[in-house]
């Protein structure tokens, strides 16, 4: 049987070569690779396939992959070899190889701006990359996993942090080949490269990958290899510009529920967007069938033990015509859930400019939004003067010809997601803003944070260049072509919708219970089993709080890591749950009445 043993190239040339470089030869203690090396990295095992001699025990030691691990053989030279061992097992993974030469690369002389490259620090940042992994859909590291390898010179974690807020942004895992299995090639290879899809400065992956070569450049290792999807051009585009060229190796998975959608070939879903998929995931995921009506519509057929439940995202047929009509109507959304006794902010009429000006003495500033709407069309924030309120009107009104406006009431924007009347999620919601680099105009900032925003959502998240965007510039002092001073953060837009490039920030664990119960209450008052009820307050640990809106088809995939998928799918078919988890459910139904 073939080999997957790569040739070496004889140790004595390879470190002769480095001496004659300068650089500095990595500690080795034998004469030739580890047998049947395998590396723990936490969200699972690297098998490196050209230690292995035959294909038999690489497959065993597939076979060995823990749950909810992804166990990688890698530098495989001959799949076909492998494959044909355990075609029921295993699968060729849908990525490239790409390696970059260590002896030739030149580091940048431009410095990352607004935020610092530097070590993971285990006790510190475990749980922030653990979310950036979680928020990618990437598997997760047992937090305890980084501070166990504090001294295994193998793994190497750097981590980006913003120089304004000290929060994580970014992560990258590196291996020194030669540290792991005595790679004779003294070799290395770059892993779970993730960016916050939130964050807001340019450039941070890249800072990333350099700094990993620069590590490894200076411990005399001669290449970094990677793997990358065939099909992640901006990823693929970014590699091949730091030097990357792409090298002739393969890598083997075993087929699991985590790799299913990389082996079972393109699936009726794969239209769906984010918030239709997460549903439909965790259905499947439950033996519920689910059948694709419409993917562009978000619209599909759950089918389990002869009940049949339509959805279009989060909207299903238990949402009431009634209660989806309060929903669409702001003005009746206002009344019901006031009369419920939930706080709504100060109405104006839209017709009589004597109370427009009135208010704008009084509260400050005014907001106008359509009476009908979704995805924060058409709202205005903010407003201070009555041409801006004039002007606001004017373009709600193409929205819908009938509007609202409101007093602006000052805090944050708090989203709490109600399923069957109780929260499991809740989460600040901020406009977008830029962060000056010196260098960059504020318009190609934001063109550079929508398209992530957008590749981070699938397409669901961007922020539109418009006369909101420039009205908010504008009072901040700048234009669309100016260029704002490094580290200076400017905000883009004042809604902080997310359709329109907000960002969404977890606080489940810390919101006041007075704001559970407004949320419930207002949830109770439309009798809307699904919904998301956004509050203006002034902290998500204050009980301070007006009622803004209430949302028929919440985005449930904007809250991960929190269950909103498992309850929905609990609401919708509540005998798939597991047992365990339905007790549990009666236990706190139980407590909490």
């Amino acid at each position: 049987m073939a080999s997957d043993a790569r040739p070496p190239r004889p140790k004595a040339h390879r470190l002769k070569r480095l001496r004659h470089e300068g650089l500095k030869p990595p500690v080795q203690t034998g004469d030739g690779p580890t047998p049947n090396a395998v590396l723990d990295c936490g969200w699972g095992r690297l098998l490196f396939a050209q230690t292995f001699e035959t294909a038999e025990p690489l497959v065993e030691a597939l076979r060995a992959e823990q749950p909810d691990r992804r166990d990688i053989a890698f530098y495989v030279r001959n799949p076909h070899v492998l494959l044909a061992q355990a075609p029921q097992e295993v699968f060729l993974d849908p990525s490239h190889t790409y390696r970059l030469d260590l002896s030739t690369y030149r580091a940048s002389r431009r410095q990352p701006r607004g935020f610092t490259v530097r070590r993971l620090i285990p006790e510190a940042d475990a749980q922030a990359v653990n979310d950036i992994y979680a928020k990618r859909r990437m598997v997760q590291v047992p937090p305890e996993f980084f501070a166990s390898t504090r001294d295994d010179r193998a793994l190497i974690y750097f981590v980006a942090e913003d120089t304004a807020t000290g929060a994580v942004i970014g992560t990258v895992t590196g291996v020194n080949h030669a540290r792991a299995f005595e790679d004779p090639e003294c070799g290395s290879s770059l892993w779970c490269l993730a960016v916050d899809p939130q964050a807001t400065q340019p450039g941070i992956g890249e800072a990333l990958v350099r700094r990993l070569a620069e590590h490894f450049a200076t411990l005399g290792l001669a290449y970094m290899d990677l793997s990358v999807m065939h099909d992640n051009v901006q990823a693929i585009a970014l590699y091949e510009k730091l030097g990357f060229r792409r090298i002739h190796f393969f890598g083997v998975k075993r087929k699991n529920p985590i790799n299913e959608v990389l082996f079972v070939g393109p699936s009726d879903d794969r239209d769906l967007n984010p918030y239709g998929r997460i549903i439909v995931d965790e259905a499947r995921r439950r033996g519920i069938h689910a059948e694709i009506i419409d993917a562009e519509g978000g619209l599909f057929r759950l089918s389990w033990g002869g009940r049949s439940v339509r959805c279009r995202e989060s909207l299903s047929e238990l949402t009431s015509a009634v209660a989806l009509s309060i929903c669409d109507d702001k003005r009746m959304t206002r009344r019901i859930v006031e009369a419920a006794g939930v706080r709504v902010p100060a109405r104006i009429d839209p017709d009589d400019p004597a109370a427009i000006a009135a208010a704008l003495k009084s509260y400050g500033s005014l907001v106008v939004k359509p009476a009908r709407g979704e995805q924060g069309q058409g709202v205005a924030v903010g407003l201070t003067t009555a041409a801006e309120v004039e002007a606001a009107l004017e373009r709600a009104r193409r929205i819908c010809s009938e509007v609202l406006i409101e007093e602006q009431v000052q805090g944050e924007d708090l989203r709490l997601v109600v399923i069957d009347y109780k929260v499991v999620a809740c989460a600040l919601r901020r406009p977008p803003r830029v962060v000056g680099d010196g260098r960059s105009t504020l318009r190609s900032l934001i063109e550079h944070q929508s398209r992530r925003r957008e590749a981070a959502t699938g397409g669901e998240s961007k922020i539109p260049i418009d006369a909101e965007t420039e009205r908010t510039l504008a009072e901040a002092g700048y234009r669309l072509d100016d260029v704002a001073p490094e580290g200076e953060e400017v905000l883009v837009r004042k809604a902080a919708n997310l359709h329109l490039g907000g960002t969404i920030h977890d606080v489940t664990e810390e919101v006041h219970p007075e704001l559970i119960r407004a949320a419930v209450a207002a949830a109770r008052a439309i009798d809307i089993p699904v919904t998301g009820i956004d509050l203006m307050v002034k902290s998500p640990r204050a009980p301070d709080y007006a009622f803004i809106e209430a949302n028929e088809r919440p985005g449930l995939a904007n809250h991960e890591p929190q269950p909103t998928a498992e309850r929905f799918i609990d609401l919708l078919f509540p005998l798939s749950a597991p047992a365990a988890a339905r007790v549990a459910v009666r236990t706190d139904a139980q407590i909490s009445a």
